[in-house]
């Protein structure tokens, strides 16, 4: 648009096209705004042709946003039926922001019930599915996001993440996914049950079909420094970083983090990309996983603080039956809500643990974390129980990002290891849903992680990392 061969007419009118389109294959989308995101673009056009110059580094691009961030004068409901009348009072902060920089809303996306599957389904508008086989979820529980950016229907898309809800649904759809560290990215305007539970924060973030991409947003929504108004985040601006080279870093990879063992797919793609890294130059060393089952106890206290009832009350309150994955995720809080004095007591298990996985990283050598970013390369459709290859991360605050290996499952080559004992029960349930042809073709993603406050420079490992081990598939 900058050299003027498309207008942001045209742009946004082809991402609206195709998101009608895909809306009828996976079922993505809540809400179109297409008078609001057309009258923006002529806008921006009108702009463009009266000073020459772009409104800003988002002028004219097309962003999908997932259902809970507030918009003024609209319905916002986080995927409650008691909520289904609730009106956001003003746009969400970081709309605002990045609606100066130039960006175009043009769709909103869907959300699962009490917003913590990792799948994507509500009594609202059903299921989403994944638009690489609709036999599997598009993960969540951003996963109309997912599915929106995995079918390009938007250039960029904005969701939210407290247990992998970002990461999850970019892994399953063949995208990016970026976790920021807590209090980086402004979170005023979104509506969650739960609202004041601080002991483990939920953010705000990109999804996106590149780390260019991923980066572009960041600075874009950083620039116009957040902190101004939401007082609670980090002034911190978003730091541009030279490019890394294989000879400055060292990728510790977890390759099974002792509680649920991954599937063939994905152990295949750990070697295939740590062979990939090695031969570029990348000191890449194993890494045992510290005691997440540590951390599991308590993020998983943490959630639910006062037992779910929170959001069991509005369940009720709007007549919803309980989802089966959502009894589940009630179901590993604790069965009475936790007093102030645990609370305050799980805080400070939950620093020191974040102090001990720092000091590990550290006495290791290990500058990144490479690993999976789920047990499989997706889930089907109502199944997706085990997130923790994710949340561990958001109970240590480490920023991370998903991204695409550029390898799909394969029958004959991801077969069933008939050899391997479950450790409990919990890693048998999920072992024995991996059958291969179910999940023939389908995107596998990896993770990688950073340390505390360094989301620049996981943004810039990852941009290294995913193109190692992409172009060598091409090769």
């Amino acid at each position: 648009m900058g050299a003027g061969s498309l207008t942001a007419v045209e742009t946004v009118t082809a991402f609206l096209k195709r998101a009608h389109v895909g809306h009828q294959l996976v079922n993505f989308a809540t809400e179109f705004m297409v008078p609001e995101a057309l009258a923006a673009a002529r806008e921006l056009d009108a702009c463009f042709k009266a000073t020459g110059k772009l409104v800003g580094p988002l002028h004219g691009i097309p962003i999908s946003v997932k259902e809970h961030v507030g918009f003024k004068g609209r319905i916002c409901h986080s995927g409650y039926t008691a909520w289904i009348d609730n009106v956001a009072k003003e746009d969400a902060l970081i709309l605002r922001l990045l609606r100066q920089a130039g960006a175009v809303f043009h769709v909103r996306t869907n959300e699962p019930q009490s917003m913590m599957h990792i799948d994507c389904s509500n009594c609202i508008y059903g299921t989403t599915v994944n638009p690489h086989n609709r036999n599997l979820t598009p993960g969540g529980s951003s996963g109309g996001e997912g599915a929106s950016i995995g079918l390009r229907c938007a250039a960029l898309g904005i969701g939210t993440d407290i247990g992998g809800s970002v990461r999850v649904p970019a892994a399953f759809c063949g995208a990016y996914g970026l976790r920021t560290t807590a209090l980086r990215n402004p979170y005023k305007g979104v509506l969650l049950a739960g609202t004041g539970q601080e002991s483990i924060r939920c953010v705000i973030s990109p999804l996106a079909n590149s780390v260019r991409d991923i980066n572009l947003f960041q600075q874009a929504l950083l620039d116009k420094e957040p902190w101004g108004e939401e007082t609670s985040l980090v002034p911190l601006p978003w730091k541009k970083i030279e490019a890394l080279q294989p000879h400055q870093i060292t990728i510790g990879v977890i390759w099974d983090d002792e509680l649920i063992h991954p599937h063939p797919p994905v152990l295949r793609a750990l070697e295939y990309a740590v062979a990939k890294l090695r031969r570029s130059g990348i000191k890449v060393v194993d890494f045992a996983p510290f005691d997440h089952q540590e951390g599991w106890e308590i993020i998983s206290a943490l959630y639910f603080p006062d037992a779910a009832k929170t959001q069991r009350d509005l369940l009720a309150q709007g007549g919803e039956p309980i989802a089966f994955l959502t009894e589940w995720a009630f179901s590993v809080a604790r069965p009475e809500p936790i007093s102030v004095a645990e609370n305050w007591e799980l805080n400070v298990r939950r620093d020191a643990y974040r102090d001990a996985y720092h000091q590990i990283m550290k006495d290791r050598g290990v500058d990144f974390i490479l690993c999976p970013a789920y047990i499989g390369a997706a889930a089907t459709l109502g199944s997706g129980q085990y997130f923790h290859y994710t949340s561990i991360w958001n109970i240590l605050d480490q920023p991370c990002v998903t991204f695409p290996t550029g390898l799909k499952v394969d029958p004959k080559l991801d077969i069933v290891d008939e050899q391997y004992k479950p450790r409990s029960k919990a890693d048998k349930r999920e072992y024995d849903k991996y059958i291969p042809e179910r999940f023939a073709g389908a995107p596998i993603a990896l993770q990688i992680v950073g340390k505390h406050f360094q989301d620049e420079e996981i943004v810039a490992a990852t941009e290294l990392v995913s193109k190692i081990v992409q172009a060598s598939i091409q090769s």
